[in-house]
């Protein structure tokens, strides 16, 4: 019996890359997939390819970022397979530009398809898994999250996909529904347009590494982890720190100007971080 035996699974963003991966990985593994993917033609291709493995999937061509639709993309996994045990919120846009180049429409697609295709998405899924009292969701987040210098909304959306996943892991833990995310790294598609790709990853570096992670999320298997940030690059599997207060906390009844820079002065200047993607080498 495979890992994901009798589950029903939602896969957005499906139709290349690493959607594709996901979606390929869940049904070899015993899940019914509904493969979404804008691009309508690629996800009857990803379900022609699942089809002829034996496994059962059906194909859905619209976009995450309109509510009502996602709600419908939703609707239809229960219609199809009788319920919805996972949903990978996969689908995105990139967009690298300096700070002072980027396009605003550009940066309007990248925020509705990242954070609210994704917040569309989920909340339609939770709300068929909290009445059943029992899912999985799988968000995709990014190293970006952290903030990358060439990539401001890119890096704000992948930042509110982590917030919305602590806090959709809180607000459903004793209800049966588990939400984690992961940061993978892959040569896909869309690192074609990305100007750091040959310093981020290789391309022996497939999106076929990732899957299994994505699997293991979705599974029985990962029963009892919720609300965790999972990085998989490079062979290296680890857990991300979430945000945190840090050492030293300074206490005083009120702060002044000068108490502040003093502070700085005398310490909190020395746990600062860098900003940008450096923090994610190991």
């Amino acid at each position: 019996m495979g890992t994901l035996e009798g589950k029903a699974v939602v896969v957005t963003g499906a139709g290349r890359g690493l959607g594709r991966a996901y979606a390929l990985h869940a049904a070899g593994a015993g899940a019914s997939v509904v493969v979404n993917d804008v691009d309508g033609e690629s996800a009857e291709k990803v379900v022609s390819e699942i089809r002829e493995t034996g496994g059962r999937a059906v194909p859905n061509g619209d976009s995450v970022a309109d509510a009502d639709l996602a709600a419908a993309l939703v609707a239809r996994c229960v219609a199809e397979f009788g319920a919805i045990d996972g949903l990978v919120n996969n689908a995105g846009l990139t967009d690298f530009a300096d700070p002072w180049t980027e396009d605003p429409d550009r940066m309007r697609a990248v925020i509705e398809v990242n954070v609210l295709g994704t917040m569309f998405c989920g909340s339609a899924a939770v709300k068929a898994m909290h009445a059943r009292g029992s899912g999985v969701i799988v968000n995709v987040a990014s190293g970006a999250m952290l903030g990358r210098a060439d990539a401001t909304a890119y890096s704000a959306s992948k930042g509110a996909v982590a917030a919305m996943t602590s806090a959709w892991a809180a607000g459903l833990a004793g209800h049966g529904v588990r939400v984690n995310a992961i940061c993978p790294l892959a040569w896909t598609p869309m690192m074609d347009s990305d100007p750091r790709a040959n310093g981020i990853s290789d391309p022996t570096q497939t999106p076929e590494r990732m899957a299994p992670l994505v699997t293991y999320l979705l599974s029985d298997l990962s029963a009892g982890i919720t609300g965790q940030l999972v990085r998989l690059v490079d062979g290296k599997l680890m857990l991300v720190r979430q945000m945190a207060v840090k050492e030293p906390v300074l206490v005083r009844d009120a702060w002044s100007v000068e108490e502040i820079a003093r502070a700085f002065d005398d310490g909190l200047r020395e746990v600062a971080e860098p900003p940008g993607r450096d923090r994610w080498r190991l």
